[in-house]
């Protein structure tokens, strides 16, 4: 801002001039490039929006694609970047075990590479990853489903049926483990009773985080173990859109009803179909990762890295990409239900009270 202030006093121009000079300064800057997977999740649109914004408030021109849950197609983007000379890339991997190859150009290229919320496995050219404390995810939804049980005050049993997120999306194991940390003695002493048997990431993972891939799986659940009158207590869900998706199938099944409740189902990422859904009682929870602080921590991390600072309070321990353990940034996520989405979500900005109408 000093820079700024010093030109526009030296040049003794109007704010019209000063800010040219400024769009001329900003551009000097260079490029980045935002590898986001898709625009089928509300999520995805928000957080490349956030990070476009915050990166060009920084001085930065920006190049965001968006992918589609393509991978070849987000190989051939971040490609493109790389030829075209971005000064960093932030990449949101669809599959970040395919993107080795391109990630070496990259490097050759003295690209800085950010994993954005998703880790980028199996290759060392991965510079720093930013994302929120993904095992403690896991944690608040498994607790959180406790709590709409009742637990511990009510004693069970429950019957409970797990559902995993992407196995191309290392996240999904973070969430998996940390719920399955509060699950796993629970099923062991008979309180939480998984009637189809069915746990365990290589069973209950969900391919693309696809909603309706969930739906179908909770209709074969149903139809296979739940025939005989008993009851499904609640579903570990770990992203809203496949909440929505398992709340399909019990819906065409008769729950919501007076004689058949809903289960108590988790999600993750407090999207507005979700938050809609927690106040009309269908899904009980939401897991909210501020979409807007991740991207300002990311912009934060690419200007410092780029104008040859040393990021401060990364994590050094936790992310083994399998080639290396990744620097990392860690944000707190929160757990949103019927008693403080207004607080979490509303009165903090992130939604308008309109758009829950």
């Amino acid at each position: 801002m000093k820079i700024f202030k010093t030109l526009a006093t030296v040049l003794a121009v109007g704010a019209m001039a000063l800010t040219a000079s400024t769009a001329v300064f900003a551009q000097d800057k260079g490029q980045i490039g935002i590898a986001m997977p898709t625009q089928s999740s509300l999520r995805w649109i928000s957080d490349g929006n956030e990070l476009k914004a915050a990166l060009e408030a920084k001085g930065y021109t920006v190049d965001l694609q968006y992918a589609e849950d393509d991978i070849p197609n987000q190989l051939a983007q971040i490609e493109n970047m790389v030829t075209k000379g971005v000064k960093a890339l932030v990449i949101a991997s669809i599959d970040g075990t395919t993107l080795s190859a391109v990630l070496q150009q990259a490097a050759d290229s003295g690209i800085k590479v950010i994993a954005y919320d998703r880790l980028i496995r199996e290759s060392a050219n991965v510079d720093y990853y930013t994302t929120f404390d993904n095992f403690e995810v896991g944690v608040l939804q498994a607790s959180s489903i406790l709590k709409g049980l009742g637990y511990p005050d009510q004693k069970g049993p429950w019957n409970v049926e797990l559902f995993g997120g992407s196995p191309d999306d290392n996240n999904a194991f973070f969430f998996y483990d940390g719920a399955m940390s509060v699950f796993q003695p629970l099923i062991d002493d008979g309180t939480l009773v998984v009637k189809s048997g069915q746990q365990g990431m290589e069973t209950v993972g969900t391919l693309r985080w696809d909603g309706a891939v969930a739906q179908a799986r909770m209709d074969n659940l149903l139809s296979a173990n739940y025939s005989d009158g008993s009851r499904v207590d609640a579903v570990l869900s770990p992203y809203d859109g496949l909440s929505r998706g398992i709340i399909s199938s019990l819906r065409g099944v008769g729950y919501g009803s007076a004689d058949q409740p809903w289960p108590i189902i988790s999600g993750q990422d407090a999207e507005v179909p979700s938050v809609k859904a927690i106040i009309a009682g269908e899904q009980y929870s939401t897991v909210f990762k501020d979409t807007r602080e991740l991207a300002q921590i990311t912009a934060e991390l690419v200007d410092t890295v780029l104008t040859g600072g040393t990021p401060a309070g990364l994590d050094t321990t936790t992310y083994d990409n399998g080639v290396k353990v990744v620097p990392s940034i860690l944000l707190t996520p929160y757990e949103v239900d019927a008693n403080n989405y207004e607080a979490r979500v509303i009165d903090s900005g992130y939604i308008k009270a309109e758009e829950l109408q």
